[in-house]
């Protein structure tokens, strides 16, 4: 019986964390899109333009380590419901920045961000430690990570319906999507509320006030850092920079293809739908193939896809379908073969925060929550890829080239599968 309580105790967390997952996608990935309003509402360069994600992810730093001594203290539970109430203020700050300015629309998505944070680390922990860790962990972070794409998918081809002509789109216009995630935060605050979960008992701070090893004593887990903030280029990057670079006029700073937003939000949802697709897949093979062995194969592919990407001229077109928001129907259009190519990284991109996420915190034990904090805060990296390309664009005013910073974020994840990940510590107690 008591077997049987703990299953199903366990079932219920584990449906309770995927939820949470796609929640975050939904609020992270609404501002990819709103960089293409700000752009126009507040006459910005394509660097400033991402100051959502700036925010957004720049408070990953200053949260990650906070998050984690908040499970220690008050559990995963009670940590995921007071980033529910962080996340609704951050929302309704958003909203009222297309009447109060710029810097109250950053305001909003840092303090988004910091509920991103709080509920990441949240989720990735509990999936892991809830799956057993090993394959069955990581199996079960990859299906949580299926209904996170979802969610960013739908981001996408909201936000493109919304914005309409680019040249003339106010943060007015989503406001719809805002009131969306405010109403989705409330109902999963309530679900959180009632739902019962069983946490993993966490070591005394005492216990661990005394140790003079941590999780930072693991060269493994040191590299899984630096691994999980370049690969925001390969996740955020693509998505951000296509939608940026096919709506942006034909005439201006940085040149781009004069598409219509409805069509090219269609085209960035497709990356996250690529990215369902992978994890759907990792989720099921999860079990039987180690994340060492995927996140190799799959760097080394979204390594090729992108030097294709940039090495494809832009005149090579292929036709692919979209939405006529107008007649909710099917359109095509022609895109580059080489835009195409880097859409497929998301097919990519799909495992790899799981697979690093596994390899970095694998072997821990007493020390994982806390170095789940560690490893959020790292996140922030997203933050600096994004500001990294948009520099390069700013500089060079040529979109397709700025993308060799996904190429060089690829490889480095492709050098800790195949050596970064190895622990050298062994002999570090962890019980």
């Amino acid at each position: 019986m008591g077997n049987s309580t703990t299953k199903k105790g366990n079932f219920v967390a584990i449906i309770a964390m995927i939820f949470l997952f796609a929640m975050i996608a939904f609020v992270t990935n609404l501002c990819s899109p709103m960089a293409v309003i700000l752009k126009n509402n507040f006459s910005v360069s394509d660097t400033l333009a991402q100051v959502g994600n700036y925010g957004n992810f720049g408070a990953y730093f200053l949260m990650g380590i906070p998050a984690g001594l908040l499970i220690q203290k008050f559990g995963y539970k009670k940590t995921a419901l007071l980033a529910l109430i962080v996340g609704i203020v951050g929302l309704l700050i958003q909203w009222l920045s297309g009447s109060m300015g710029f810097v109250v629309y950053l305001i909003g998505a840092f303090i988004s961000g910091l509920c991103m944070c709080m509920l990441n680390t949240v989720v990735n922990p509990m999936l892991n430690l809830l799956g057993g860790g090993g394959n069955t962990g990581n199996q079960l972070v990859q299906i949580g990570g299926v209904f996170n794409s979802a969610a960013a998918v739908c981001v996408y081809i909201l936000m493109g319906a919304l914005i309409g002509d680019a040249s003339t789109a106010k943060v007015s216009a989503a406001i719809p999507a805002l009131m969306i995630a405010l109403a989705i935060f409330v109902f999963a605050l309530v679900v959180i509320f009632f739902t019962k979960i069983q946490e993993p008992e966490q070591p005394k701070a005492d216990a661990l006030a005394d140790d003079k090893y941590s999780c930072f004593s693991f060269r493994h887990f040191k590299l899984g850092m630096l691994a999980i903030a370049i690969y925001g280029a390969v996740e955020v990057c693509p998505p951000t920079y296509i939608l940026a670079y096919l709506t942006s006029a034909k005439n201006a700073v940085n040149p781009g293809l004069a598409m219509d937003a409805g069509y090219v939000g269609t085209l960035s949802a497709v990356y996250f739908i690529f990215m369902l697709i992978g994890r759907f897949v990792g989720g099921m093979i999860g079990g039987k193939v180690s994340a060492k062995a995927m996140i190799a194969t799959v760097s080394f592919v979204a390594m090729v896809l992108v030097a294709l990407g940039i090495m494809l001229p832009v005149e090579q077109t292929i036709s692919f379908p979209g939405i006529d928001y107008t007649t909710l129907s099917l359109k095509w259009g022609e895109i580059p073969v080489g835009i195409f190519a880097i859409m497929l990284v998301g097919f990519c991109a799909s495992v790899m925060w799981g697979g690093i996420f596994n390899l970095a915190t694998e072997g821990l034990g007493k020390y994982t929550a806390k170095a789940s904090g560690a490893f959020m805060m790292m996140v922030a990296g997203f933050a600096v890829m994004i500001g990294i390309q948009g520099f390069v664009i700013d500089f060079t005013h040529d979109y397709m080239t700025s993308f060799v910073v996904v190429l060089l974020a690829a490889a480095y994840i492709f050098y800790y599968a195949l050596w970064g990940s190895k622990n050298v510590n062994t002999d570090i107690p962890v019980e």
